[in-house]
């Protein structure tokens, strides 16, 4: 929807400008003289007739510049973009199975979203640069400054009406707007990819693993029995006197059973 938007402000835009010429001899004047351009703003193929206010004789001006290709660029990403999410619409919904299937879909899901991120600020920026420079060059003031007749002062040049740009800055915004949506799904295809889940699992298993180390490290395996000590029935009953030097060994028995 958004890449829609995007191609149809640009695309589909067409301006006018109107200029006025109003010569010493009223006769050789031209009050409305209308210059209408449109995309991809080839404008130095866009011709205009002017008074040149020396009898009934008239030149032939174009308008200065040419911003196809920032314009066309910018138009052919948006509308690739709305292609490939339409598609991918349709394998998300029917064919779910397919998409998933070795996680090949994801991967080839993620390049391209990264590379549509990319385009779409490279594009949008382009545009941009190029929007404002076709505002300068259709600026009714500089396209005056062509005119022979607008050099003399006894002739009076005045801009009638200047084109309409709020459709083309609306593909501007949008441009920009496509780039932080596609940009920011980056991270949802990146989740669909199991590079990140697998990411997760790692530190999890490593976690699984210490307890079975720690089992095998004595605490469990008779660590409290015979060969610790503590478990031992005669550990603690083989103390005797504590005033008598006898070990923890067998022979603590013994003493205590002739003491008594």
């Amino acid at each position: 929807l958004f890449a829609i938007f995007a191609f149809a402000t640009c695309g589909g835009y067409s301006g006018e400008l109107r200029l006025s010429v109003d010569c010493a001899n009223k006769s050789e004047s031209d009050l409305s003289i209308d210059i209408a351009f449109a995309y991809p703003f080839r404008l130095h193929q866009v011709n205009f007739e002017a008074p040149t206010c020396e009898g009934k004789r008239k030149e032939t001006l174009a308008l200065i510049g040419d911003f196809s290709s920032s314009a066309e660029f910018f138009v052919t990403i948006a509308v690739f973009a709305f292609l490939y999410s339409l598609a991918a619409t349709v394998v998300y919904i029917f064919f779910q199975n397919k998409y998933r299937e070795n996680n090949r879909g994801p991967l080839i899901d993620f390049i391209v979203t990264v590379v549509f991120s990319f385009l779409w600020l490279v594009s949008s920026s382009a545009w941009a640069k190029g929007l404002s420079d076709v505002k300068v060059a259709t600026d009714p003031d500089e396209v005056l400054l062509l005119m022979s007749a607008c050099k003399q002062q006894s002739n009076k040049c005045l801009p009638v009406r200047s084109p309409v740009m709020s459709s083309l800055n609306t593909s501007v915004v949008f441009g920009y707007l496509n780039f932080i949506l596609w940009a920011g799904n980056i991270w949802f295809v990146f989740k669909e990819t199991g590079w990140h889940s697998s990411g997760q699992r790692h530190p999890a298993d490593t976690m699984e693993k210490q307890p079975s180390g720690y089992n095998q490290g004595g605490y469990n395996q008779d660590s409290y029995g015979p060969a610790g000590g503590y478990n031992q029935p005669g550990s603690y009953g083989q103390v005797g006197e504590y005033g008598q030097s006898q070990s923890y060994g067998q022979s603590g028995p013994t003493s205590f059973a002739n003491q008594i």
